[in-house]
């Protein structure tokens, strides 16, 4: 029973440190530029991709929201199925910018691609998405 026990205590130890192993770090300019970009273009989640926005960027989120205002997405909404790699990052002590390019898959449609241009800077000991643009 002393071998079964600590098999399992070893297996929900391993299982911890791999579960915190895929976490985001949200101190991380990188770690806040990923999340706002699942929570934009991946869950189109606006108001928790607002969370992570200042500035330009957040004017630009506030514009989406009105403009979308009355379409609710939510579990029967139909979304595409998005992946996105990082191609470059430029980061600095108070100022990053990321281009990643993402592959669009809706069904009834044909795939496409963007890049996204998104730049972070730090406010006080926190990075925030201060912009973001899209290209075809």
């Amino acid at each position: 029973m002393k071998k079964f026990s600590a098999r399992i205590a070893f297996s929900l130890c391993l299982l911890a440190v791999l579960v915190g192993a895929c976490r985001r770090d949200l101190r991380s300019a990188q770690g806040v530029v990923e999340e706002f970009v699942d929570q934009h273009y991946v869950n189109i989640n606006l108001q928790k991709a607002k969370e992570y926005s200042v500035g330009l960027a957040l004017e630009k989120i506030n514009e989406e929201i009105r403009l979308t205002s009355g379409q609710a997405i939510d579990a029967s909404t139909r979304k595409p199925r998005i992946h996105y790699r990082l191609l470059e990052k430029k980061e600095g002590e108070r100022r990053a910018s990321f281009l990643y390019e993402g592959t669009i898959r809706a069904e009834d449609a044909p795939e496409f691609t963007r890049r996204w241009l998104i730049v972070a800077r730090k406010e006080g000991d926190q990075w925030q998405v201060s912009n973001f643009t899209e290209y075809e």
